[in-house]
């Protein structure tokens, strides 16, 4: 027999077709969503299943943070970790994103220096977890005094610059990712290093003929492409070689909005940090709304604040994680509020949006019919009215209870 459930809300903000029910409720049957409506319609329609009485809250869409390094590099970076607690410790930081109201990731995999791991070992070790993630397998380039080139492919071994550009480690990373994440970093990177020990960050590693012939090979594939860039001189190269998603986009000026509005380029703001540059502040992110072009948000965690940006709550530079994604995205919500974007629109930064980065427009990221029951019971609407991760009481993953905060 098919289990169904009914919850009731105060408001369901779907980011769909039917935009806010106010005293609404969602059908679950499945695993799916089967209805959306009035309480009061359902209630008549379905008045034999189980329902859960929510109706002191908002019922929304579960977050979306379609760039992240939880299973890879956080794990080495938060604990003194050995590759045999790699993947335990990796766990421990997907419950932290599950109870922060995240359900599903994107993961970028580079090739660490310390775990020799490939990204079919990420995809077995999180077959488990009530959680959905998309791989970008990518090749990465830090900027130390040297700088120094890792693959997904090669894990553990240092290449050069000339191995960033093999047509077949091109061919078989396009192969291996998932979606379009950092799959190359046409800047060197900071990553989470001091400012001394990465010297070389920010500086351009690939030339725009080089660019353009990766960029095919992801098309050729039937695969998007997305890159790590920031500043005028990168990001300009990165929408002449046609680079579907921008990761940051730190720096992009008028100009080159317009040309990505233009050429229909999808940006994943990161508002914490994540390049050489300052990151995207509230007045980038509306502007790059302003014009049209697809934004959504992501926390790049685990990653320090960047210092001076007036727009974070943070008054540290310790590692943040996917707990502060509400945060991170609040000053940006707000400014769109202000600007009169509505509710759905706004949330779809954080739901519906970083859904179609990943290719799951269909399967999550809004409360329609027929798509997956991945919602959020919470105090508010996630980022624009809530920050706090204890205010969202309950989280929902294809219709199973997986994080309860109402006893």
């Amino acid at each position: 027999m098919k289990e169904k459930l009914m919850v009731r809300g105060k408001r369901v903000v779907t980011v769909g077709r039917l935009g806010t029910v106010e005293n609404g409720a969602v059908v679950v049957e499945d695993g799916k969503i089967i209805d959306v409506g009035t309480w009061d319609r359902l209630n008549k329609q379905y008045p034999a299943i189980k329902s859960i009485d929510c109706s002191k809250f908002v019922i929304t869409p579960s977050l979306v943070d379609c760039h992240t390094h939880l299973l890879e590099f956080a794990p080495t970076s938060l604990y003194p970790d050995a590759p045999i607690n790699h993947f335990v410790a990796g766990k421990e930081l997907l419950f932290d994103a599950l109870s922060s109201g995240i359900t599903a990731l994107g993961e970028q995999i580079c090739g660490h220096p310390k775990c020799d791991f490939s990204v079919n070992d990420y995809r077995r070790a999180i077959q488990d977890m009530p959680i959905y993630i998309s791989f970008a397998a990518t090749s990465i380039s830090i900027g130390f005094e040297e700088l120094a080139h890792f693959s997904a492919l090669t894990q553990t071994k240092r290449i050069d610059k000339k191995a960033l550009n093999d047509l077949s480690l091109v061919r078989l990373l396009a192969q291996a990712s998932d979606y379009p994440g950092e799959n190359i970093f046409i800047n060197a990177t900071p990553a989470n290093f001091s400012e001394k020990e990465v010297p070389r960050a920010g500086e351009i590693i690939y030339t725009i003929e080089e660019l353009k012939q990766i960029v095919d090979i992801y098309h050729q594939s039937g695969k998007q492409i997305g890159t790590h860039v920031a500043g005028a001189e990168a990001i300009d190269m990165a929408l002449e070689a046609g680079f579907d998603v921008l990761h940051h986009g730190h720096g992009i000026p008028d100009a080159l909005i317009e040309k990505a509005s233009k050429k229909k380029v999808k940006i994943v703001a990161t508002p914490i940090g994540g390049t050489h540059l300052m990151p995207n502040s509230p007045e980038d992110i509306l502007k790059l709304m302003d014009n049209k072009i697809h934004v959504s948000i992501s926390t790049d965690a685990y990653l320090p604040p960047f210092q001076g940006a007036s727009w974070l709550p943070f008054e540290d530079n310790k590692l943040k994680g996917p707990n502060v994604l509400m945060s991170i995205a609040q000053p940006a919500m707000q400014l769109l509020k202000k600007h009169h974007y509505t509710d759905n629109e706004i949330l779809s930064l954080l739901t519906a949006n970083p859904a179609e980065i990943l290719g799951k427009e269909n399967q999550f990221g809004k409360i329609e019919v027929g798509m997956d029951a991945n919602f959020l019971v919470a105090e508010g609407i996630p980022g624009l009215e809530i920050t706090d991760v204890e205010k969202i009481k309950k989280v929902f993953y294809k219709g199973r209870q997986v994080v309860n905060r109402l006893y």
